[in-house]
């Protein structure tokens, strides 16, 4: 039976036995079958472009598939038959592929190909994360190749407006590194995030402690309810500005010449720095100080400097340490000192930032400085990058030692800070 299908005819009244096929004079190959108990289904028949047998492609069902998609899907499947292709086989692919095109399976790709390669392994293990927490819980089973700028932003503001603008902003930057990387790969023909501007709100860091603050901190960063442990190596932070997870990850033999005040150094490997380039510390008699008295509390097989005990074997301190000490050394302060440093609590990159803006105080060059925090030169800088051997050891001893005789001038006398009980978690 031939004839013009209309959403009428489709609903034509169902043989009493065997089955009823209408072809489309609209659209040619697309037929509709009605059976006996009135099920109803689109198809579209075709010849093989090489063996001629006749064969059908199933559409789908009427009326979840309207006659308009069922004409439009007949007409994609005779351009492939002019092609020369077999929509069934084609179709059996594209199913094959499916698994291969989820947002899942592109971001494992990313991280297995890029992130693992390419960057830090924590900010490899940071893109797993965000991924596993953020974007795959909504996108995992979505094929990427349909997500669209609307979507990130609505992923992006989901989180934005729970108050997480940081991760939001990070979420950002990561969904645009996956779709950059697809991009590349020849996965996708276009970054759907490109040019998107971050919807987060960020307030640039300029907590930078005062004197008081910074005697109150010294004193009783090592006192109770924070370990003697961190607490040494929070100190180690304000000493030399060296990066969290720099000093949780500090080993022993990284560290030369200690019995010698003038060449102790604290020698990062390249591995270790963000910026991927060995970092020298000289180390000031208090920093000297400080690392000694942590490694009298570990242990001769200890490898680390700031151990942990994790079940039966020891590894280096998590940096998330040395935020959870800071919240509960904030939390246990009493007195005048407590107003002024609860109401911003500083963190321990904070402690960075003091002794970068202490230096400047002092006169010491901007050269130095950056030499000193181990900061990364300017891309276009191609002279620091590339060819300055030069690592600024004599110019950054004179630099730390002036910022430890600065710290002494304010700790001294040494006084207690007046703690409350010890709290449970807060000591590792």
């Amino acid at each position: 039976m031939r004839q013009i299908l209309t959403d009428v005819a489709c609903k034509t009244k169902p043989p009493r036995t065997g089955r009823l096929e209408i072809a489309d004079l609209r659209q040619a190959g697309l037929v509709l079958r009605i059976t006996s108990n009135g099920a109803r289904s689109f198809a579209y028949r075709f010849r093989h472009p090489h063996t001629r047998k006749t064969l059908r492609a199933t559409i789908g069902p009427y009326p979840a598939v309207t006659l308009e998609s069922a004409r439009r899907r007949a007409k994609e499947m005779a351009a492939q038959v002019a092609d020369g292709a077999n929509p069934i086989e084609a179709r059996n692919v594209e199913r094959e592929a499916v698994p291969a095109r989820t947002f899942e399976a592109l971001a494992a790709r990313y991280v297995r190909e890029h992130a693992t390669r390419h960057k830090r392994p924590r900010s490899a293990e940071e893109d797993r994360r965000n991924l596993a927490v953020h974007v795959l819980p909504k996108w995992s089973k979505r094929d990427f190749r349909t997500i669209r700028r609307a979507d990130a932003i609505e992923l992006i503001e989901s989180i934005v407006g729970s108050g997480k603008h940081a991760a939001g902003n990070r979420v950002h930057a990561l969904i645009s590194k996956v779709f950059s990387f697809a991009l590349d790969s020849d996965l996708i023909e276009a970054n759907p995030v490109t040019r998107l501007r971050k919807r987060g709100i960020e307030n640039v860091g300029r907590r930078v402690l005062s004197d008081a603050e910074i005697k109150t901190f010294w004193n009783g960063i090592v006192l109770p309810p924070i370990s003697r442990r961190v607490g040494l190596a929070l100190r180690l932070a304000l000493a030399t500005a060296a990066r969290a997870t720099e000093i949780a990850g500090a080993r022993k033999a990284e560290f030369e010449n200690l019995d010698n005040p003038k060449l102790a150094v604290w020698i990062i490997p390249n591995e270790r720095v963000k910026s991927k380039t060995q970092h020298l510390i000289p180390l000031s008699r208090l920093a000297l100080e400080t690392v000694k008295a942590a490694i009298e509390l570990t242990s001769e097989n200890d490898e680390f400097v700031f151990p942990l005990r994790r079940g039966h074997r020891r590894t280096s301190l998590d940096r998330h340490a040395f935020a959870s000490a800071m919240r509960c050394f904030s939390q246990s302060l009493k007195g005048p000192i407590a107003e002024s440093w609860q109401q911003e609590p500083p963190t321990a990159h904070d402690l960075r930032r003091t002794l970068n803006s202490r230096l400047a105080q002092m006169g010491i060059p901007k050269e130095v400085r950056s030499a000193a925090l181990g900061h990364v030169p300017r891309r276009s800088d191609v002279e620091a990058r590339h060819y300055l051997v030069h690592e600024f050891e004599k110019e950054k001893r004179e630099a730390f030692g002036r910022w430890a005789a600065e710290i002494e001038r304010i700790i001294e006398p040494a006084a207690v800070v007046p703690m409350r009980a010890a709290s449970k978690g807060c000591r590792r």
